[in-house]
């Protein structure tokens, strides 16, 4: 089953497969708000007081970063793509599977800020204990151009304290707290507060660990992961996020950032993260 809903005031749409696993995908900025497993409950966490709407990246769910990473370039933080309207293109349910797909394009905003035609396109499929969002990007200009993407999604855990993520062991990372280069020596490993870590070329499946239950995690075409949380200072200082939530989160974002994407003109490229609760 798949229709029109809306979701922070905003138009949405939601689809339902038919062992009852469903998603809830905003058409602003693509982000996908809500994820329930067949039989489960909710396993991406979206903040209480998320906002969304111009301007606005929402807190929560499965934002799409695109052009830019952070601020490592010269556009806002994490680039427009969360910020944009996207198009519906596609709702399917094929072989037990449900399906969508959502579609931006280059327009006047964004070429202003970035002088390049694209089409982005973001693609997810869900059945039973799975989810699979993948990101595909082309050139449809007359130019090569480059850029950075992640999907950074926010995972609910329950809490944090009690939580582990596994599969990084002898990884290399940029701690971006201290700006110092490591390596990941326990695995798996638990958190305690703020963390901010960019992993190189990171193996390419992980294992949560949470109250909220397992999740395995896994990507292709994405080289790097990062690993996020704001900690209790932070959070206090985030408008759109209670002060205790913190704990209730882990964003685990597949991401190509160290070796940024170049396509010449006609060229896509295309990556893809996927969970299994």
């Amino acid at each position: 089953m798949i229709k029109p809903t809306t979701a922070l005031g905003q138009p949405a749409m939601w689809l339902r497969a038919p062992d009852g696993a469903q998603a809830t995908v905003l058409l602003h900025g693509a982000t996908l708000v809500s994820w329930c497993p067949a039989g489960g409950v909710e396993r991406l966490y979206l903040s209480p007081l998320a906002e969304a709407g111009p301007g606005k990246a929402v807190r929560g769910g499965v934002p799409v970063i695109f052009p830019q990473f952070e601020q490592r370039g010269p556009l806002p933080r994490h680039g427009f793509a969360r910020h944009r309207d996207w198009q519906w293109v596609e709702g399917a349910e094929r072989g037990g599977v449900v399906i969508g797909v959502l579609r931006l394009h280059d327009d006047a905003a964004t070429r202003a800020i970035w002088p390049h035609a694209f089409e982005a396109e973001l693609s997810f499929s869900l059945s039973g204990q799975q989810l699979d969002i993948e990101l595909a990007i082309t050139n449809t200009g007359d130019a090569t151009f480059d850029f950075s993407a992640a999907l950074h999604s926010y995972l609910a855990v329950g809490d944090l304290q009690r939580s582990q993520l596994g599969g990084l062991l002898g990884a290399r990372y940029t701690d971006s707290l201290s700006g110092r280069q490591q390596q990941q020596e326990l695995d798996p490993f638990g958190f305690d507060g703020e963390i901010d870590r960019i992993y190189w070329g990171a193996a390419r499946s992980q294992q949560l660990v949470s109250p909220a239950g397992r999740l395995a995690i896994n990507r292709e075409g994405f080289d790097d992961l990062v690993v996020w949380n704001p900690g209790p200072g932070k959070a206090a200082a985030l408008a759109d996020l209670p002060d205790d939530d913190w704990l209730q989160l882990l964003c685990v974002e597949a991401a190509q950032i160290g070796a940024p994407v170049v396509l010449a003109p006609g060229q896509e490229w295309v990556a893809r993260q996927g969970f299994e609760a």
